[in-house]
């Protein structure tokens, strides 16, 4: 049935004169994780999943997601008149070749500029000026139907100190206009919230799971501007601002600051909204922000603050495997009530702020979905049998984890074991990875399908992404995947002090999911006639449930690294725990 609030919007195009109009999943920053304000893709499509396009015509509409949720959104969108294009699937259009195909020349195509980016943009206007097509580019038909449409976040900002940040404002200041030498730039925008909270030390709880404030920044050679809604701007930033020459500006002042420029203006055009850069008059640098590597290189008060991050998660993530092996078919515990338990215990731990996404707790075939959202009310009950594969992180003052762990609650079958043990081995094989420098993420990557490649299965994804430090939990430049795709960003050269994510899975619809992951830091090795040799440092210190492992499936060096990596648990985190704890865990961690 078609909903409401879509007979809404194609009145709204009628009057516009739109024959199509482009919804993306993404706010005026290209944010990957978007605020209530922003979600007009899921509030007219019905589809909840973190990514996505909407493309709404006069009669039909579609939507593209990932292999992530192609279970998910075939749900979602059960009934709803909207089809499902599975990207990267055989014979599935692009959105610009859905369109061409059912518009005729002379028609229109609309979108809201601050929500697309420049890229994107000019790709839709060459294929649409090659077919004849206009583009409508600032056209802001959400906010005319969406009338009960949540308020715009305005979280109070609070300042990201340096005994957690490593560096002042002026310090960064210094590194980004150096770059900005480099590429001969008069002006660099930036409109990442990210690269703007890095840039500036600031924070705030805007979005939920993201603590970065909604802002732009402009940096030139000689000042600083800061664009935010000032009425949420904390004292202290403030004056951190002034004694590094920032000037506060108000949030949308930057529409009428950036006709003012001059020289070169540096924009990143994978990011930047096509509504500040198509208004731009200057020549534009269009490389990718160097704040991004910048900031995924972490420093050394950094990568110490997020070693502590980890034992103190790793403390509650253990205290939580505790309780679920323990309690599982004793009392009622559902996937929803699991993940409350889990925050509770996170909640625990000194200058924990908020968890770093919302929590996947799946069961049984839930976990086939990679990113199942377990709902109060209609989730899953557990009971003494099966795989719960949990998907958490937690955002502290010193740094942001993301963990998942598959729990076995009962005696595995022989089936559960095999796959469980299977993805085990791929995450052993690239957390023993030793590298030359050079390398990037796709040269890396087979080392974790290889397992799973072996007997003909693979997972849809990537094997790994960045992290940020107290900031995205999905953070590139970096990351693993079989292949380069560049709009995600993550295949660059691995770089000392990158922070990393390993967590290949199986997943098999309509059975089971398994997933294992930890977080890894980038080092360097040996060096010698052939070059710098790097390896990955583990971060995440949370027992893997031997209950799943059949050891008869692995090498003896994978059997080498469970058994070391599971006293390492031991040792790092039982001084958080009571006695009870320590016992159990002590047990759980002697070698396989």
């Amino acid at each position: 049935m078609i909903s409401q609030q879509m007979i809404a919007l194609r009145n709204e195009m009628k009057k516009e004169d739109v024959q199509a109009f482009i919804i993306p999943t993404s706010d005026f920053h290209d944010t990957e994780t978007v605020a209530d304000y922003f979600a007009a893709r899921k509030y007219f499509s019905g589809f909840t999943g973190s990514a996505g396009v909407l493309v709404v015509l006069e009669e039909k509409a579609a939507l593209w997601t990932d292999g992530r949720y192609f279970i998910q959104a075939e749900n979602e969108l059960k009934d709803s008149g909207i089809d499902l294009m599975k990207q990267g699937q055989e014979g599935v259009p692009s959105i610009e070749e859905y369109i061409v195909s059912n518009l005729t020349k002379g028609q229109n195509v609309g979108f809201d500029g601050r929500t697309i980016s420049y890229n994107d943009a000019l790709k839709y206007q060459s294929a649409f000026e090659y077919a004849g097509l206009n583009l409508k580019v600032n056209l802001d038909l959400v906010s005319q139907v969406w009338t009960n449409r949540p308020e715009m976040p305005h979280a109070k900002t609070f300042y990201y100190d340096e005994k957690y940040s490593g560096r002042t404002i002026s310090q960064k200041l210094d590194m980004v206009r150096k770059e900005m030498e480099k590429e001969h730039a008069h002006t660099y925008v930036i409109t990442k919230i990210d690269e703007v909270a890095w840039l500036y030390n600031i924070r705030a709880c805007d979005i939920e799971n993201v603590p970065l404030p909604m802002s732009y920044a402009m940096v030139t050679m000689d000042n600083a501007y800061l664009y935010i809604n000032q009425s949420r701007f904390d004292e202290v930033s403030r004056q951190k601002c002034e004694e590094a020459n920032v000037t506060v500006c108000d949030y949308n002042q930057i529409y009428e600051d950036v006709l003012k420029m001059n020289g070169p203006v540096l924009l990143d055009p994978t990011s930047c909204n096509s509504r500040i850069a198509m208004s731009l008059t200057q020549t534009k640098v269009l490389k990718m922000s160097p704040i991004i590597l910048l900031k995924a290189i972490k420093n050394e008060v950094e990568l110490e603050n997020t070693k502590w991050a980890h034992i103190k998660d790793g403390v509650a993530m253990t205290k939580f495997m505790y309780w679920l092996k323990k309690n599982v078919g004793k009392m009622e515990i559902d996937e929803v009530s699991a993940s409350k338990k889990l925050t509770s215990l996170r909640a625990e731990q000194e200058n924990y702020i908020e968890d770093s996404f919302a929590t996947i707790p799946a069961y049984k075939e839930n976990a086939a979905m990679m990113h199942y959202h377990a709902k109060e009310g209609s989730c899953a009950k557990l009971t003494n049998e099966g795989l719960f594969l949990v998907d958490s992180g937690g955002h502290y003052y010193e740094g942001t984890t993301d963990i998942t762990r598959t729990f076995v609650l009962g005696e595995a079958t022989e089936e559960e074991k095999y796959w469980f043990t299977k993805a085990m081995r791929s995450h052993i094989r690239l957390a023993k990875a030793n590298f030359l420098y050079g390398c990037h993420g796709y040269n890396l990557d087979i080392l974790s399908r290889g397992p799973l490649w072996d007997c003909d299965m693979d997972y849809q994804c990537g094997t790994g992404h960045g992290v940020g430090h107290l900031s995205n939990v999905h953070e590139s430049p970096n990351g693993f995947r079989w292949r380069i795709v560049p709009e995600r960003n993550d295949a660059c050269v691995l770089e000392e002090g990158m922070l990393q994510s390993n967590e290949p899975g199986v997943y098999i619809e309509g059975k089971l999911g398994v997933r294992h992951e930890n977080e890894y830091v980038v080092v360097k090795g040996n060096k010698n006639f052939y070059g710098q040799f790097m390896h990955f440092e583990c971060l995440t210190w949370v027992p893997f449930d031997r209950d799943g492992i059949d050891a008869s499936l692995m090498t003896a060096d994978e059997i080498e690294w469970f058994n070391w990596y599971q006293q390492e648990c031991y040792n790092k985190v039982s001084f958080g725990l009571n006695e009870e704890e320590k016992a159990w865990l002590k047990e759980i961690c002697k070698p396989l």
